[in-house]
């Protein structure tokens, strides 16, 4: 029992009891509110540092009426956004908060996802890749703070309720672009994202990038999604066409897992005869019956900070950056070599 007691966080009443005033005075002088001499201010906030108290945030968060609760929404076919909420747990309890989760799934709709966070009266929501408009976020976020994680958003739209956490795409579609050109490829072609969430920046990326190198009359753009059926099916259009390219991005790893399937079993060689890439840097990836070349996004990264806007959203504090970028990188594995001649 004495070593659980030595271990026991510090609270206000043993600041108190330790200053010989009451807890009440203790509490208007670590709000800096009046009512005490400055002696007495002086000592209580002395002894408070001696002691190391730090004033329990959830528990003022709950004397406001506020929770203490973020809301996550996920899409549970997504392998990366499961990863984001593994950091997101620990990030959250480590700053004093429970995580309340809520799925996309097939058929249910997402405004109904989201909306089940509200009423459960979520201090703040944290959005892996929604779905949902600008102008729909906006006004989410005038009833609840809101992080939009993995997804830019126009700056009107960000601001003191509303923030994102993301990787700089753009810079992660020319860093696999640039490798590739580097192995010798020029047929690059890249199977988008369709309308999921980062598909337009990483689509332009890919074609600005094909034209930074002169390789303007290669680009070409299959239309996909941010699956594996959306992959398999790309892989058989390319299948059909007049010619294979060297060289694949795909709009993420779940579909470039689904061009990788289609494509062993046609017999093509992987990366003999089409070198292939995939984005994200899912746990599968690495795989080693996969081994994806891929680029890697920082999934605990992205998950601490979400959480970090997240406090800073609900508690009112000052934010410099509302929208947080990180960086991407690259990582080479099995799927990639240089082109064959």
């Amino acid at each position: 029992m004495a070593q659980k007691s030595a271990n026991r966080r510090p609270t206000m009443a043993d600041v108190a009891a330790r200053a010989g005033v009451s807890r009440t005075l203790v509490s208007f002088i670590l709000d800096g509110k009046p009512g005490a001499s400055e002696d007495t201010r002086r000592r209580v906030l002395e002894i408070a540092d001696e002691l190391g108290y730090r004033p329990d945030a959830a528990a003022r968060l709950l004397a406001l009426g506020k929770s203490r609760t973020l809301g996550v929404l996920i899409d549970v076919s997504q392998l990366f956004e499961a990863e984001l909420v593994t950091g997101i747990y620990p990030a959250a309890e480590k700053s004093g908060y429970d995580v309340l989760l809520t799925a996309n799934l097939p058929g249910r709709d997402e405004a109904a996802s989201v909306e089940a966070l509200v009423d459960h009266r979520c201090g703040a929501v944290i959005l892996l890749g929604p779905m949902a408009s600008p102008a729909e976020l906006s006004a989410l976020g005038t009833r609840a703070p809101l992080v939009v994680v993995g997804r830019r958003l126009p700056d009107d739209v960000i601001g003191d309720r509303v923030a994102t956490v993301r990787t700089d795409d753009a810079k992660g579609v020319a860093l696999a672009v640039d490798y590739l050109v580097q192995l010798g490829h020029r047929d690059i072609l890249h199977v988008d994202g369709g309308q999921d969430p980062a598909s337009d920046d990483r689509r332009a990326a890919y074609r600005s990038s094909m034209r930074r190198h002169g390789l303007e009359s290669w680009i070409r753009v299959v239309p996909g999604a941010h699956n594996e059926a959306a992959g398999a099916d790309a892989a058989h259009v390319i299948l059909a066409g007049s010619r294979l390219p060297t060289a694949i991005l795909a709009g993420n790893d779940r579909c470039a897992l689904g061009l990788l399937d289609v494509f062993t079993r046609a017999g093509v060689d992987i990366p003999g005869e089409v070198s292939l890439m995939g984005y994200d840097d899912s746990r599968l990836s690495d795989n080693p019956r996969i081994a994806l070349t891929t680029i890697h996004q920082d999934a605990q990264g992205l998950a601490e900070q979400s959480v970090a806007l997240a406090v800073d959203l609900l508690t009112g504090a000052d934010i410099a950056e509302p929208d947080v970028v990180l960086e991407p990188s690259l990582r080479v594995r099995g799927t990639t070599a240089a082109p064959r001649g």
